[in-house]
């Protein structure tokens, strides 16, 4: 009988642990989007409408940092740091 018990005990402990774990998990969330939103505000972007954003920011996603900063810039991320002209 003690294995049962401490296999209902570890059941237990498991999902006080995953209870825990979610809670974690949604403030982490929260101050993510917290952090999210202080850099978008002020970017131009807080003018898109709430469904024209996610469908950016998805796509953005995506592709990745540096393909999109390459997509929206013409030039890429490592590029831009060497910009001196190369002798030929």
């Amino acid at each position: 009988m003690p294995r049962n018990r401490s296999a209902i005990a570890a059941l237990q402990k498991l999902e006080a642990d995953r209870e825990a774990l979610d809670a974690k998990q949604r403030e982490l969330e929260v101050q993510a989007a917290r952090e999210l939103g202080e850099i978008i505000l002020g970017s131009g972007l807080e003018s898109f409408s709430k469904k024209g954003l996610r469908k950016v920011a998805e796509e953005l996603g995506k592709l990745g940092e540096n393909a999109a900063i390459e997509k929206l810039t013409g030039r890429g991320a490592t590029r831009a740091s060497n910009a001196a002209p190369q002798a030929q």
